[in-house]
């Protein structure tokens, strides 16, 4: 096939940029194709363990329902070992702790809880601090109890921070600073919230409120 002159200046420019640039933009397209593989790959990955790991919780849930404690702590520890920072091994983490607690293997619903402590995000940290510190008032630690709800726990758990410490006080037989705490609980609290109804008659059980936020008689 015949090319006019115009037609074979521009293939000769294309021949000159392809022997000078052609390397280059086949091994970027390489870099290119493989790293888009690579996601694709990653992702399908991801999806694959996510669907794993949500076979693997069922079963712990199941285990749970049927008073099995040692199938729940095999299962959990089997997502936990594979999907360390995963929301499904959090999960886990605190439903092997509660598993634990309920068959007074209060050693393994110890270790649960600072499992979830260790490797969750922010919120499954905080709620594992507050099982961790009732665990503890159980165990009559309550030093550790007090210390593992004072730091570590975020904002919007603040009343349920003020009502476990209010437990731990009570356990103490400090109960002026217990009616002052689940009076913070309460202040914190909104009308709605599912726990008000408890901590007021944890409140109303040891006395009352506080004397500073008692009315004066008419």
């Amino acid at each position: 096939m015949a090319y006019d002159l115009e037609e074979q200046e521009q293939i000769a420019n294309f021949k000159a940029f392809w022997n000078q640039f052609g390397n280059l933009i086949s091994w970027l397209l390489i870099i290119a194709l493989g790293g888009y593989a690579a996601y694709n790959f990653w992702n399908s990955y991801q999806r694959k363990e996510a669907a794993q790991d949500a076979a693997l919780y069922d079963q712990l849930l199941d285990s749970s329902q049927a008073g099995d404690n040692a199938k729940v702590q095999g299962y959990a520890g089997a997502i936990e070992g594979k999907s360390v920072h995963s929301a499904f091994a959090q999960m886990a983490a605190l439903a092997a702790a509660k598993s634990a607690f309920q068959a007074n293997d209060l050693k393994t619903a110890k270790a649960q809880l600072q499992w979830a402590i260790d490797n969750g995000n922010d919120e499954y940290k905080s709620v594992a601090r507050l099982r961790l510190a009732g665990v503890l008032l159980d165990e009559k630690a309550y030093d550790q109890a007090l210390a593992t709800i004072g730091t570590g726990i975020l904002p919007q758990f603040a009343a349920e921070v003020a009502d476990r410490r209010g437990d731990v006080l009570v356990a103490q037989n400090k109960l002026p600073e217990a009616r002052a705490a689940y009076q913070e609980a309460l202040d914190k609290m909104g009308e709605k919230h599912p726990g008000r109804q408890l901590v007021q008659l944890k409140l109303d059980a040891i006395g009352g409120a506080p004397a500073a936020n008692q009315k004066a008689p008419a």
